[in-house]
């Protein structure tokens, strides 16, 4: 009987099981490929970009992540709803869950990812390094937490500090760094807590912590034909919360026979369970010793930087594999190509610990001023919610040399214009000029070692340019919504006038601006007793071009209520105007624990009356599937508990009344 040529399964229409940035991203490969896309979307992103720009979008019922995007059945009836012949789940949610996998499957609906088995032995952590092990590749120490066995005798076998992991999923969720043994009961009860909610699974593990090592890790494609590659290694170790932030490739401390070597290693592993379409095995490297830290079975937010030093499409090559076309080159035919740098913008507060920072973006403008991809989650107008991930779009950037990579792209990062809430923009930019980085010295202990500008500090003649700016912006829109004589120029006067003024406020900098019109239509402004002689080239239409003392300025200028939106040649900068007639009715809350964040109250530890130590954990707040401990800034007496678990809290809002103890 002679041999029958199987005809791989075209997709025609293709489900993302995901949201944001990673969602619009496989949406336009999709589309380039000529298929039809469908979304899904929880409650609080019936607005968002990804779910107008698909072809077709189901709601799904809930609001939490649990609710929607981790429940496995609603997922599946989407599915048979809109008729989508096959599922790309993204990264995270139920992107490593093998249930879900075997659900779509069962469906006769093509999944975009590996097998089954495959996410069962290389998506389980404690699985994979055995696997590793199997394989010779070098792994650290590690045991799993079992509900029945000594969790102390385990960590003090392993060493102090330990790492508290869990063994599914990945984003730097259920992961804790245990410094001594008191701190481990803690530790493992809350990272168990936010495995659960982040990837319905608790299952947690122990490892050994090396806190001053790079974090390398290497792209691997497989196809159902038994090819499997790897596209060269990311490095990826500038991070905060075990969560990266900046990620490249190539790496600067991996030269060819090291890449060789972990190239190697993760192909072999790889080849052991017959791995088929993307993923990516991790490293920790020191030196050219390098220890197996995990795989994950599923596309990585950071692999634009792969694509950008290879060529290659990884989503398009994930489509094609699920499809069951061979690879099509082998591992020669890759090569290396310049250098690719990318920083993540979260809406988070780098000067608050990185804490949440969720918000309205109320203005997102990619820089245009030099080239750069954007993959981004968000348009002007959309909300970050305390629901999900708080990222807000991706930066990628392609040069010839590393160093001009992160010049550029610290560069189109203070171009972009991202405002309405508190971002780490300008802590990106920091840590891309820091000589440390230029040179190429990034462990994962970066940020603490280097120590980058967490927020930029402006100068206070740039506090003025930006008011002078408003000033001319707001003059010019008064006139332009004048009822009469509106040719008249704003400021003019028939008669000696005292000056006109205005009043902003960045932070605790108060600005107040002193003008009058002169004859040759000039503004002549006192700031603070500094003069600045204005000419006045364009206003009015969100555009301030002018001359201030000699030099030409252009800003982009942008006002809701009394907040004036800032953006020149060094960046973004926000100013909100002082009232005529201020508001002194609120009053202040003093002797109390308020919230740093949006978020939910998801544990009290305490009530009115009790006694309590400095440090001692009163409350914990969940935002954007992290969490955060509230704890007592000294020793005293609760007076009364303002919220109860599940209340969702506002920023700052009143959450402890504590009386402190007399000494």
């Amino acid at each position: 009987m002679a041999n029958v040529e199987v005809v791989p399964r075209m997709i025609t229409k293709l489900l993302i099981a995901n949201r944001g940035e990673i969602a619009r991203r496989i949406m336009r490969t999709a589309r380039d490929m000529g298929i039809s896309t469908v979304a899904i979307y929880a409650e609080g992103d019936a607005h968002a970009p990804f779910v107008k720009e698909a072809d077709l979008a189901i709601a799904l019922t809930g609001r939490t992540s649990t609710e929607t995007y981790l429940d496995v059945q609603q997922v599946i009836n989407a599915c048979k709803r809109s008729g989508a012949d096959a599922v790309h789940p993204g990264y995270g949610f139920l992107s490593e869950n093998a249930a879900f996998a075997e659900a779509v499957t069962a469906e006769g609906i093509i999944w975009v990812g590996p097998s089954q088995h495959a996410i069962e032995q290389m998506g389980d952590k404690l699985s994979a390094k055995r696997i590793m092990q199997e394989a010779n590749v070098p792994t650290l120490p590690a045991m799993e937490l079992k509900a029945d066995e000594n969790h102390h005798a385990a960590a003090a076998e392993i060493g102090y500090p330990v790492l508290v992991k869990a063994s599914a999923g990945g984003g730097g969720r259920g992961m804790r760094v245990v410094e001594s043994e008191s701190l481990l009961d803690e530790a493992i009860f809350s990272a168990r807590r936010e495995a659960a909610a982040s990837f319905g699974n608790d299952t947690l593990f122990l490892e050994r912590w090396l806190a001053a090592s790079r974090h390398v890790e290497i792209q691997i494609l497989g196809d159902s034909h038994g090819n499997l590659i790897h596209c060269f290694e990311r490095e990826c170790s500038i991070q905060r919360r075990h969560q990266k932030i900046i990620e490249e490739a190539p790496s600067p401390a991996v030269n060819d026979d090291l890449r060789e070597r972990m190239g190697a290693a993760a192909v072999a592993a790889a080849k052991t369970i017959g791995y088929s379409s993307a993923g990516t095995v991790e490293f920790l490297l020191d030196g050219d010793e390098f220890w197996f830290l995990e795989v994950n079975t599923r596309l990585q937010v950071e692999h634009p930087v792969t694509e950008e030093v290879t060529g290659l499409d990884l989503v398009r090559e994930q489509i094609r594999i699920a499809e069951g076309y061979e690879l099509g080159y082998r591992q020669e035919d890759l090569n290396l190509s310049g250098h690719a740098i990318e920083a993540r913008i979260y809406a988070e507060d780098p000067d608050n610990d990185f804490l949440p920072s969720p918000g309205t973006v109320e203005i997102w403008a990619p820089a245009t001023s030099a080239q750069a991809r954007f993959d981004s989650g968000v348009e002007s107008g959309s909300v970050i919610g305390i629901d999900f991930d708080p990222m807000i779009a991706k930066v990628i950037v392609h040069a010839p040399t590393r160093r001009e990579a992160a010049i550029r792209l610290a560069r189109v990062l203070e171009k972009t214009r991202v405002q309405g809430l508190t971002t780490n923009r300008d802590f990106l930019v920091a840590t891309l000029r820091t000589p440390e980085y230029l040179a190429g010295d990034t462990t994962t202990d970066f940020i603490e070692r280097v120590n980058p500008a967490r927020v930029r500090n402006f100068l206070q003649v740039e506090l003025d340019i930006a008011a002078i700016a408003v000033v001319i912006e707001a003059r010019a829109r008064r006139r332009a919504s004048a009822p009469v004589l509106r040719n008249i120029p704003g400021g003019w006067r028939n008669s000696h006038m005292p000056a006109e003024r205005s009043g902003f406020t960045y932070l605790d900098t108060s600005i107040e601006v002193e003008y009058r019109l002169l004859r040759s239509g000039n503004l002549h402004i006192v700031i603070a007793g500094t003069v600045y002689e204005v000419s006045i080239f364009a206003a009015g239409n969100g555009q301030v071009d002018m001359d201030v003392n000699g030099v030409r300025l252009h800003f982009s200028i942008d006002n809701l209520n009394d907040r004036w939106f800032t953006h020149g040649s060094d960046g973004d900068l926000e100013l909100v105007e002082i009232p005529r007639f201020p508001d002194n009715s609120a009053g202040s809350r003093k002797g109390g624990l308020t919230a740093p964040m949006p978020g939910s109250v998801l544990v009290l530890n305490a009530k009115a009356g009790d006694q309590v130590a400095k440090g001692q954990v009163l409350l914990i707040l969940e935002a954007m599937k992290m969490e955060h401990q509230i704890t007592a800034p000294r020793d005293g007496t609760i007076d009364e508990i303002k919220v109860s678990v599940g209340d969702q809290v506002a920023n700052g809002e009143l959450l402890i009344k504590l009386t402190e103890e007399e000494a």
